[in-house]
């Protein structure tokens, strides 16, 4: 079993690890959040182009989640500050949800898989928030790590 990182031995002492002695390597990430719209809530957003009086709904919930990207060392306590190169998050509607996909890359020591969760999360509460005030009724889910590159070890989430 492997063990905790960023504690020591007893489960105590909570610390950025240091990744000093790691080398520098291309790291990527993306991770991807739903949110699941009432039926007749879908409907009334895709006819007006997913405008509100709040605004573009999709468009300002991408600006959204790659400011919780740039903000994720200051959101999670122990999350090294990085040196991005690159920031994309999509947003695609499949019947009655929206599928954000956010993609992050950087060269460095430690990977990116904190900043993609952050960034499709963020703009998954930004779409609930511009929208709220049509329903309490939706629902944010699955958000999850899709595939990581680069590190020690690769991940690719297969889905079934």
């Amino acid at each position: 079993m492997k063990t905790l990182t960023h504690v020591n031995e007893h489960g105590e002492d909570p610390r950025m690890v240091d990744i000093s002695g790691k080398d520098v390597t291309e790291r990527s990430a993306h991770a991807q959040a739903r949110l699941v719209f009432p039926s007749d809530m879908a409907r009334t957003l895709s006819d007006a182009g997913f405008m509100t009086a709040k605004g573009a709904v999709l468009t300002v919930a991408q600006i959204a989640g790659v400011m919780g990207v740039k903000s994720t060392s200051q959101l999670i306590p122990l999350c090294h500050p990085l040196a991005l190169s690159g920031c994309r998050v999509d947003i695609t509607i499949e019947g009655d949800e929206a599928v954000i996909d956010c993609r992050v890359s950087c060269k460095g020591r430690t990977g990116v898989e904190m900043e993609a969760l952050t960034g499709a999360s963020v703009a998954a509460l930004t779409i609930y928030d511009m929208c709220k005030a049509m329903s309490h009724d939706m629902v944010i889910r699955e958000v999850r790590l899709m595939g990581k590159a680069g590190g020690k070890r690769d991940f690719q989430r297969i889905e079934s």
